[in-house]
Formats: C-alpha cells, structure tokens, sequence
C-alpha cells in the first residue's frame, strides 16, 4: 500500500502544475485528514462503496461526453480526482474546503471535468453526469457545492458529503444499475434533484495537500 501511495505522489509530481508541486504532499489512507484544494483522492459511494470513475471511453447516448461510473476495484487509476476551486477563486493550493464551498473536480488521466447538464443518463434516466473540457476550459457545468452532513464545518476524511450541481441543481448520485456493454460491471452515476441514501460519498484513498496552518509550523 505504501509503495501505491508512493507512486501516486510522484504522479501528482509530473501531472500537476508548478504551485501545486512546490507543497508538499502526504498520504491520505486513514479517517479525519483535510481535504484540500490540490488533493488528489478517490470518492467512494457510501452505499455501494464503488468509486466515482472515468475514462477515455463517451457515451454512447445523450451529450456523447466521456462518461462518468461507478467502479467496483479500489487499485484503479482513473477514478482519481483533483480537487479544484472554481474559476474565479482565489483558493490556493492547501486551503480547507468549508460547508458551502462551490468545487470542481478534474480527472486525473484524463484532465477533464466532472460536468452535468439536462442530457438523460443513459440507464435511468435522470441528469447525465459526464467529464468535458480540458486545463483551459470549464463552465458553470463543472460547479459543485459541497454539503457536509452533519455538524461538520470543515471537509475531512472521515465526513459523510454531498456534492449539489449548481447548474441542474441535481445531487451526484449512484445505485447499482450496472451497465453490460461499454463498461460492463460498472455501475451508473448521474444526477438526481432530491435527497436521498444514495447521494452520500466520502473522500477515500488519495493524496492531499497539507492545510496552509500546517505547512506554516513544519
């Protein structure tokens, strides 16, 4: 495990750009880190603990974006997501992420963002959740609002979230719809607008940035 976590670090080192790579980074394998802007970490769908997954691979319906899953190994590198502020932030690398906060996601293969939008997914029917763009290019279709269940302030871990999409206002959602063809065992994620079991994702395997206070007293 520690030589995965090794590896994935110097990924981080030769994919991210200079002013994430100048802080250090450390391991996230266990309950109650901070997640910060710069992390590189796994979602993990709380109900059936398949984790939120991409590829080079469009859908073969709706937008025809490169599609979005639930995927069922934990050792796979294209469900790793970078954790990003919105454009127009100031956010920098290692800041916390509060309750409230507006986040984009870049996938870490591919560089393109988590996106939603009003296509059908292709199983049930609800919003379509995609990847789409690129280091250049992101719209308001890859803005997320985290909402942290519970008394929570501060996005760890160990906290149980919600991701709200600004524009659809869909909840990221997953069940385990699975699909046969294109990504067989897979199982479909997209967009719901009410609140339910489903909608509930923790921060898992991964690399984070330290906290701006914590690399202040190293």
């Amino acid at each position: 495990m520690a030589l995965c976590f090794f590896g994935l670090a110097i990924l981080l080192f030769l994919t991210l750009d200079s002013d994430y790579t100048s802080s250090t980074v450390y391991a996230a394998n266990s309950g109650g880190v901070e997640i910060t802007y710069g992390s590189v970490i796994k979602l993990m769908h709380e109900k059936t603990k398949f984790r939120l997954h991409s590829h080079d691979v469009p859908y073969g319906s709706g937008s025809g974006q490169q599609s979005v899953t639930g995927f069922p190994e934990v050792n796979d590198a294209n469900s790793y997501w970078i954790v990003r502020p919105e454009t127009t932030s100031s956010y920098k690398p290692g800041d916390n992420i509060k309750s409230g906060t507006i986040i984009r996601l870049q996938h870490m293969k591919t560089r393109k963002w988590l996106h939603s939008h009003l296509h059908a997914s292709p199983i049930s029917g609800n919003l379509e959740v995609s990847c789409f763009g690129d280091d250049n290019n992101s719209d308001t279709g890859d803005y997320w609002r985290i909402e942290i269940e519970g008394s929570g302030k501060t996005w760890r871990q160990d906290q149980r979230i919600r991701l709200f999409h600004v524009d659809t206002s869909g909840y990221l959602h997953s069940h385990n719809k699975k699909y046969n063809r294109i990504a067989g065992g897979q199982q479909e994620v997209c967009g719901v607008r009410e609140k339910r079991a489903d909608n509930i994702w923790l921060a898992a395997e991964g690399i984070y940035l330290p906290t701006i206070e914590t690399k202040a007293s190293m």
